[in-house]
């Protein structure tokens, strides 16, 4: 049963009733960020019962060592684990004497949390009865700025409900953090200093062995009913934390208000030595003004992401409630501010997958920012990848690779390979695909040619070098095979000629044979540049070529398919229908053993294959293998429903489209896969947003024009979304028994819907 707890609303996230079973799952999806750093939904004041704390700052991370009793050859040597920062968001309370603590409390009543995504804030606000019989109404407001990112404020607002209350605030900040994960206990961070002066504190940090340097500061106020009152303060300093204690007494029915304001600046933006001037300069101007001018600020920031960025839904709550959420994270997550910053398979929600970048990026990311940004926010994530060049040539050398051959990693914070599963770590290599791929798409739908002649063919040339080495021409089939791979299903290790990854081989192997000509031909100067650089030859593509032509895949003449690998037919083919409710999720219920030699798949695999390369496969020859595939999936992946839910659009079937769709929007909401708590998925919510403009909305990129094959699920009166088109903003609207397009702007747009060419004339709607 999944969890449904969480009350439908079209632009808020919100919980009633106060349930510690709940606590960490609510702190996942309750989380706020800003592109620069987020924060799980912890409560300020004490809580006692289970509690999952957690600060993050984008690109601060930590190497922690590697978990393994033997080395070998190119094994990792640590796993970066984006770090637990300094808590910034903590304020103690006493009431009559009394900690306030909701683990404790005699009585909780009304207790409400809401995630507004409209606006971008978080709020929680109870009445409780305490042990010593004072009953009060609580009220707290989060916000992570988005213009300011390196500012939190927070507004605390307490109510004694019974009688007249002396109520004592604690604000203070608490360097002495550790992380749920954590490979070998280590100490992460060194405090440096700890100082108060001046209603402000700042702890001053540095990570261990990255050398990041960090200042965690705050400040507040403190009103009464609305007017400030200037009180003093005592000071406590501890070698790891400090604290600012303000006592104000308060009739009955009287509101006492502390206003936090809070954050970080970091080594990545200032000098070390400037953190903390840094920091006071970020409280002078947010204390100047004031927390409503702030609140204001971040609605106005947030409507400007939504007016391009959203997608409209009538007629089903719940699905719009789960596009919207995934839309928000995302958003929260990464905003494309800073190259230097990549998107973690969690987020600013929690620790696990260590923060750092997969390929889910490029595979899943990429398409989203590419049409709700500008193209510049797409064009970093590919740059950052090119800045990583280096690295990746280095990564392959460490596993016998030569000639500037480039793997790139499964896991990074820098270009260097930091997973630490084997299977994943020298076994995934189709990642090397996405990068290509991703190189691809980028300038299929931008239409920028510059890209590639500048940075992209670098990278293109080390991942064919790595194909055309990873490759092993085989005697007996007369073909090139590729060896001991894990594909995308993650539920079979060291396997043989994974279809899925010998099909990005080759085709990565003649795509960057075809651009080198191209720039060759086009950019003789950055050709020269390169040819240099790289000492790439005639004879060397014409090898990738001869290679990438003669590539072995298997095949199954008894079900007209391709094989996800050359022993999947070996496999007992029970099929999940028919597998026991009580196995699921054979992740959590099976042993590995069972697991590698069960014919189950973690997510799409050859369906993969056939959503990145849709042109090269009939319709026909997609619903032979995803009526053979799918049913054997188990979507334990959250990457999994969203290809999945495009492919079914695409073959017509629209209610297993919008479960798939259901599935991927609200996994987390749900918690289908029982793990919410952890983290929110954040990755594959570009997945939800693919699988209504892609898969509903049918829009494909050919030949440089927008294709649209729109269709509308059941349970819909209609849904709009708009994309960023080189430049050109279009926004679709399909409902039941119309579709209608309009680009702003002063241009025309020839687009093609159902196949057949139309002109937008613009700022014109257009109905089909």
């Amino acid at each position: 049963m999944n969890q449904d707890y969480i009350q439908p609303n079209e632009w808020s996230i919100i919980e009633e009733g106060f349930d510690k079973q709940r606590v960490k799952s609510s702190e996942s999806l309750f989380s706020i960020g800003n592109g620069a750093m987020g924060q799980r939904a912890n409560f300020e004041e004490t809580y006692t019962g289970k509690t999952f704390q957690g600060s993050y700052i984008g690109g601060v991370y930590y190497p922690d060592k590697t978990r393994v009793g033997w080395w070998k050859n190119g094994y990792p040597e640590y796993f970066a684990k984006v770090i637990n920062a300094p808590n910034w968001i903590g304020i103690n309370v006493e009431i009559n004497g009394e900690a306030l603590d909701l683990n404790t409390c005699k009585e909780v009543r009304n207790f409400r949390r809401e995630l507004n995504m409209k606006e971008g804030w978080y709020q929680r606000s109870f009445e409780a009865t305490l042990q010593n019989g004072t009953e009060i109404a609580l009220e707290s407001t989060r916000i992570l700025h988005i213009e300011e990112d390196e500012l939190g404020i927070i507004n605390f607002e307490i109510t004694p409900l019974n009688r007249d209350a002396e109520i004592v605030f604690m604000p203070y900040l608490d360097g002495g953090i550790t992380n749920e994960d954590s490979n070998w206990d280590d100490k992460f961070w060194d405090t440096l200093s700890v100082q108060e002066g001046n209603h402000q504190a700042f702890i001053r940090s540095r990570t261990m062995k990255t050398h990041f340097d960090v200042c965690t500061y705050m400040q507040s106020k403190v009103f009464v009913n609305g007017a400030e009152k200037s009180l003093d303060y005592t000071g406590a300093i501890k070698e790891l934390s400090v604290a600012l204690t303000y006592k104000v007494s308060v009739k009955k029915g009287e509101k006492a208000t502390l206003q936090k304001f809070a954050g970080y600046t970091i080594s990545l933006n200032h000098k070390p030595e400037d953190l903390i001037d840094a920091s006071i300069k970020v409280l002078q101007k947010a204390t100047k003004e004031g927390y409503s001018a702030l609140k204001q600020q971040q609605t106005e920031a947030w409507a400007s992401i939504w007016e391009m960025a959203d997608i409209a839904i009538k007629g089903d709550v719940k699905a719009q409630q789960g596009i919207r959420f995934n839309i928000f994270q995302l958003n929260q997550t990464y905003l494309g501010k800073d190259a230097r910053l990549n998107i973690g398979p969690k987020g600013f929600t929690g620790e696990k997958y260590g923060g750092s970048t997969y390929w889910d990026t490029e595979a899943y990311c990429i398409p989203f920012y590419m049409a709700t940004k500008d193209q510049a926010v797409a064009r970093n994530l590919l740059t950052y990848r090119y800045n990583h060049l280096q690295k990746a040539i280095e990564n392959a050398q460490k596993l016998g690779f030569k000639n500037g051959a480039a793997l790139y990693p499964m896991v990074t914070m820098n270009g260097e390979e930091c997973h630490n599963e084997w299977e994943i770590t020298f076994e995934e290599i189709h990642r090397n695909g996405a990068i290509a791929f991703a190189i691809y798409n980028y300038e299929r739908f931008t239409g920028d040619t510059s890209y590639i002649p500048e940075k992209g063919l670098e990278v293109l040339i080390g991942i064919a070098r790595f194909w055309e080495q990873r490759a092993t021409f085989s005697k007996a089939k007369n073909k090139y095979v590729i060896l001991g791979v894990t594909g995308p299903n993650e539920y079979e290790n060291n396997v043989n000629n994974n279809w899925y990854t010998n099909y990005v081989a080759k085709w990565c192997l003649e795509y960057a044979a075809s651009e080198v000509e191209k720039v060759k031909k086009s950019n003789p100067e950055d050709f020269k540049r390169i040819e240099a650089k790289t000492k790439i030859s005639g004879q060397e593509v014409l090898d990738w070529n001869k290679t990438a032509s003669n590539m072995y895949f298997p095949y199954s003449e008894e079900f007209g398919i391709y094989l996800q690998q050359d022993g999947f037919l070996d496999k007992e083919l029970i099929t999940v229908a028919n597998l026991d409710r009580s196995n699921r999720p054979i992740n959590q219920k099976w042993s590995w053993d069972r697991i590698l030699r069960s014919p189950y798949i973690k997510q799409a695999d050859t369906l993969q294959g056939f959503y990145f390369f849709e042109e090269h496969f009939s319709k026909e020859q997609l619903e032979k293998h995803f009526d053979f595939y799918e049913p054997f999936t188990v979507h334990e992946s959250s990457l999994s429903p969203c290809v999945h839910s495009i492919q079914a659009a695409k073959l017509d079937r629209m209610e297993q489209a919008y479960t798939f769709y259901l599935r991927t929007s609200r996994l987390d909401l749900d918690d289908y896969n029982k793990e919410v708590e952890e983290g929110c998925h954040i990755t594959s919510m570009a997945g939800t947003w693919m699988s209504i403009v892609e898969g509903f909305g049918g829009m494909r990129v050919r030949e440089g024009k927008l294709h649209f094959e729109p269709k509308i699920p059941e349970q819909w009166d209609q849904y709009s979304f708009k994309v960023n088109f080189r430049g050109q903003i279009l926004k679709v609207s399909i409902s039941k028994n119309k579709q209608v397009f309009k680009v702003d702007g002063d241009s025309p747009l020839n687009i093609v819907v159902n196949q057949k060419e139309i002109t937008l004339a613009p700022n014109t709607e257009t109905t089909v």
